[in-house]
């Protein structure tokens, strides 16, 4: 694994490179997970998998996350991501280990959102893979967050929390996960935030920007997929986040699209066996078939 930086309008980023041995010039991926994540919860398990498989795949923080620059910290802004994840493919493009004509992208949960955006509209990706993707618009939103009148709610105290913000500098967080705190952005017991052993690590502070909630809440990543000629893959369960909105994506695709349903949760899908191995393996063929 090599540590990386590379520029993200103005801001430094930083990255894990993982490259394949006795490929001179690999296929590049690059890789990121979950919201609010920072690249060691789930992106570098993903990409050093891929390395092993015969990619150079780079996991990265997102800008005001983790290793990597960039303020206000912690706080989920799609469009931002999506800057991000163009710049992190001009970083792997122009890197002399990797084929720059073979570039493609990995999404797990809500970077699937954020990939499928940065795919719309870079034709350099040439081929995209969403693991357990979180793909969502008003619609779905509604449903996993308990109906009209919350999500509003949570617009309202997001807009709010914003202009707190630009009149103090102040940023309101409250804990992404939390069984006992009912502000949480997930106030559920989840294991795998919560337990040391698995994502609930130093590097992760488990915090959530309040302002937040209104790019979250009004991105629309249904919207993209008949922008999306890239030959793309879905590994997915029934059992996991939001699969209607999967179905929605699928269905929409311009381009050659396959979906393989699994079993497993969606935490599973982060660190656990077989979801990890049999995801890497099917994204590494679909990879392998159209880069």
């Amino acid at each position: 694994m090599n540590k990386v930086t590379f520029d993200s309008d103005g801001v430094t980023l930083t990255g894990n490179l993982f490259l394949p041995e006795g490929i001179e010039r690999a296929p590049g991926v690059v890789v990121a997970g979950t919201w609010t994540s920072v690249k060691e919860l789930m992106a570098d398990r993903y990409a050093q998998r891929l390395a092993e498989r015969g990619y150079a795949a780079m996991s990265f923080d997102f800008c005001g996350f983790g290793e990597s620059g960039g303020e206000p910290r912690d706080v989920e802004n799609p469009a931002r991501k999506v800057r991000d994840i163009h710049h992190a493919v001009s970083f792997l493009a122009a890197h002399p280990a990797v084929d720059g004509d073979r570039l493609g992208a990995l999404g797990i949960c809500a970077a699937a959102m954020y990939m499928a955006d940065n795919a719309a509209h870079d034709l350099r990706v040439k081929s995209l893979a969403l693991v357990a993707p979180w793909l969502h618009d008003a619609a779905i939103c509604e449903v996993a967050y308990g109906g009209a009148e919350a999500v509003a709610e949570k617009i309202k105290i997001g807009r709010e929390a914003r202009s707190r913000y630009d009149e103090t500098g102040e940023i309101d967080y409250v804990p992404v996960v939390s069984a006992t705190d009912p502000r949480a952005a997930m106030p559920y017991e989840i294991d795998f935030y919560l337990n040391p052993a698995r994502g609930g690590i130093p590097a992760w502070p488990n915090r959530f920007a309040v302002m937040a909630w209104p790019d979250w809440l009004t991105y629309d990543s249904i919207a993209l997929a008949p922008q999306i000629k890239q030959p793309t893959l879905l590994v997915h369960s029934e059992d996991a986040a939001i699969p209607d909105g999967a179905r929605r994506f699928l269905a929409g695709l311009a381009g050659t699209r396959e979906i393989h349903w699994t079993q497993g949760t969606q935490f599973d899908f982060y660190d656990q066996e077989p979801q990890v191995t049999l995801s890497v393996d099917s994204v590494a063929g679909h990879f392998r078939s159209t880069l």
